[in-house]
C-alpha cells in the first residue's frame, strides 16, 4: 500500500516537471535587451562590442622612417625656379631711380622745415645753426642780453613802454533805461522784513499744487517776482504765487540783493 502511494506521488512530481517551459540558457556575456525579454538576444551587442573594443585599442603605431644620409630629391619649384633665370635690372637706372627718390625726399623736407635745406646725418657735414627760433627765449642769459642791449638802450626802452602806459580813468555808471515792468531790485531795498514774515494778509487757503503748478510756469523766481508784481502785488495775489503773505513770489528772497547794496 505504501509502494503504491509513492509510486503514484513520484508520478504526479514527474508529470508537473514534464508540464514546466524550458528555459533557455543565456549567454551571460550577452547584453539584454529589456524591450525584447529575456533570452532573446540583441542583434546589436556582436557590433557595439566590436566597436568598443575598436576604440580602446586604436590604430597601430606606425614605426617612424629611418634617417638616411642621402640628399633628398629636389621638388618641381625648386627645379623651375633654378631653371627659370632672373631678371638683372641695369646699376644705371637704378641709381638715377634711387636719385629722384632722395630729391623728392630733400624736398619735401625744406617745404616742411621752412625752406631751410636739409643737413644728413654725416661726420663730415657740420650741426646746423638755428637762428631767430622764437620758441626759445634767452632774456635770462646775462651774456645773450649784454651783447645785445646796454644800460643806455635799457633805459630808452622803459621810458618808451611808460609812454605807451594809460590809467584810465573811472566813469559814472550809465544811466538804466526806463521800463514799465517793476523792478525786483528796487522792491528787494525797499522792503526790510526776512522771507517767510508775513505781512498781507491772503483770504481763502490756497493749495499746495495750485503753488507749484503757477509757480512752475516761470523761468525764474525774479521772473515770477516780476509778474507778481505787475499783477497787482503784493497787496493782491490772483495767482496763489504768495500763499503765505511776506510779498515774495515763487520763494523768492530779497537778501542777496540786500548783501550786495550793504544793507
Amino acid at each position: 500500500m505504501m509502494n503504491f502511494r509513492s509510486f503514484l506521488m513520484l508520478g504526479a512530481v514527474a508529470g508537473l516537471a514534464a508540464c514546466q517551459p524550458a528555459i533557455p540558457d543565456s549567454n551571460p556575456g550577452d547584453f539584454a535587451d529589456p524591450g525584447r525579454g529575456v533570452g532573446f538576444e540583441n542583434p546589436n551587442t556582436l557590433e557595439a562590442r566590436q566597436s568598443r573594443d575598436a576604440q580602446l585599442t586604436g590604430p597601430a603605431v606606425q614605426a617612424a622612417p629611418a634617417v638616411g644620409t642621402q640628399p633628398l630629391p629636389p621638388t618641381s619649384q625648386a627645379q623651375a625656379a633654378r631653371q627659370t633665370p632672373r631678371a638683372v635690372s641695369n646699376p644705371a637706372s637704378l641709381d638715377a631711380e634711387l636719385a629722384q627718390i632722395a630729391a623728392a625726399n630733400d624736398a619735401a623736407a625744406a617745404q616742411a622745415n621752412s625752406g631751410q635745406a636739409v643737413v644728413n646725418a654725416s661726420p663730415s657735414n657740420a650741426a646746423p645753426v638755428i637762428l631767430n627760433n622764437p620758441g626759445i627765449s634767452d632774456e635770462n642769459d646775462f651774456d645773450a642780453v649784454s651783447s645785445r642791449q646796454s644800460i643806455e638802450s635799457d633805459a630808452a626802452r622803459l621810458e618808451a613802454n611808460r609812454q605807451q602806459y594809460q590809467v584810465v580813468q573811472p566813469t559814472a555808471l550809465p544811466s538804466r533805461a526806463e521800463s514799465a515792468q517793476p523792478n525786483v531790485v528796487q522792491y528787494a531795498l525797499q522792503t526790510r522784513h526776512p522771507k517767510g514774515t508775513r505781512v498781507h494778509r491772503r483770504f481763502g487757503v490756497g493749495s499746495a499744487a495750485r503753488f507749484e503748478r503757477n509757480c512752475a510756469a516761470y523761468n525764474s523766481a525774479d521772473e515770477a517776482q516780476i509778474d507778481f508784481l505787475a499783477r497787482g502785488g503784493p497787496e493782491r495775489d490772483r495767482q496763489g504765487l504768495d500763499p503765505d503773505g511776506d510779498g515774495y513770489a515763487c520763494a523768492w528772497d530779497p537778501a542777496p540783493f540786500r548783501r550786495a547794496a550793504g544793507n
